[in-house]
C-alpha cells in the first residue's frame, strides 16, 4: 500500500521536531520544509538539518525567504537584547521576538510544497499552553487558517483536502518534552534558544520556557547552557 505523504515544517526547535517525530511514528513519507527567513543566527537550521536526517525526510527543502526587509522583530540579526524575565511574565504579552504573519506565511508555503507533491497533511509544531504570546500559535488561528485552505488550492477544490496537522496544540511544554522522549527525539540535537552562540543563553524566554518544560517533565534537558535559573538547578 503506497504511503500517504506529509511536509512537516521544522525550524529546528524543540516543538518542531517533536511535531516531526509524531509524523514519523505514523509512518508517513516525510518532505521537510525550514524557511531561512533572516534571522540572528543559523543554529536552528543546521538544527533543522539534523532533525530531517533523523526523522529520514525524502527530501528537505531549506528555502531563503528574507523577512528581514520587513523588520518588526528582534529575531533579526544585530537587535535581539537579553532580557531577564521572571517567567511568570513570560505570554502575558506579544513579545518583541514575534515576527510579524510568521506563521502564515510558513504555513503558505507549506500548503504550496504540499500540494505540488499531492501531501496529504502539513505538520506543524504550534502549541497555545505555553506559546509566549505570539498570535499565530492560537487553536482560532489554526481554524481558520484550515478553512483558507479548504477553498484556497487545486487539490482542495476537487474534495481532497490538505490537513493542517497541530500534534502538540494543546499540550503543555512538559508534555510535549514528554513524548519527545518517548519518540526518541534527539533533544540535544535541537535548538531553542534565541542568540547563536555554542551554548544557549539560559536567560532568553524560548531557554526558559524550555527549561521549565524539562524541570515539569522530571527530566535533564542535554544542552549544556552559560547561565541556568536557580529554579532549574
Amino acid at each position: 500500500m503506497k504511503k500517504n505523504k506529509v511536509v512537516c515544517l521544522i525550524s529546528g526547535g524543540l516543538d518542531s521536531s517533536v511535531s516531526a517525530f509524531i509524523a514519523k511514528s505514523l509512518n508517513y513519507d516525510i518532505y521537510s520544509l525550514t524557511i531561512d527567513y533572516g534571522q540572528q543566527h543559523k543554529k536552528e537550521l543546521e538544527s533543522a538539518k539534523n532533525i530531517s536526517s533523523e526523522i529520514s525526510s525524502i527530501n528537505h527543502i531549506i528555502l531563503k525567504l528574507n523577512l528581514n526587509v520587513f523588520g518588526g522583530s528582534t529575531l533579526f540579526e544585530g537587535k535581539y537584547i537579553d532580557i531577564k524575565k521572571n517567567i511568570e511574565n513570560i505570554g502575558k504579552e506579544i513579545p518583541s521576538t514575534y515576527v510579524p504573519a510568521r506563521n502564515t506565511i510558513f504555513l503558505s508555503l507549506g500548503l504550496a510544497y504540499a500540494e505540488s507533491i499531492n501531501a496529504n497533511a502539513i505538520y506543524i509544531g504550534v502549541n497555545s499552553t505555553d506559546y509566549s504570546g505570539y498570535p499565530d500559535c492560537r487553536p482560532e488561528y489554526i481554524k481558520q487558517f484550515q478553512i483558507l485552505a479548504n477553498i484556497a488550492t487545486k487539490k482542495s477544490i476537487e474534495n481532497e483536502k490538505i490537513i493542517i496537522e497541530t500534534p502538540l496544540l494543546y499540550l503543555s511544554k512538559s508534555e510535549i518534552i514528554k513524548k519527545g522522549y518517548n519518540l526518541k527525539v534527539p533533544f540535544k540535537k535541537t535548538w531553542s534558544c534565541y542568540k547563536g552562540n555554542s551554548n544557549p543563553c539560559g536567560i532568553c524566554d524560548s531557554c526558559l520556557l524550555r527549561l521549565k518544560g524539562f524541570k515539569d517533565a522530571n527530566l535533564k534537558d542535554p544542552l549544556d547552557y552559560k547561565i541556568l535559573p536557580e529554579w532549574y538547578k
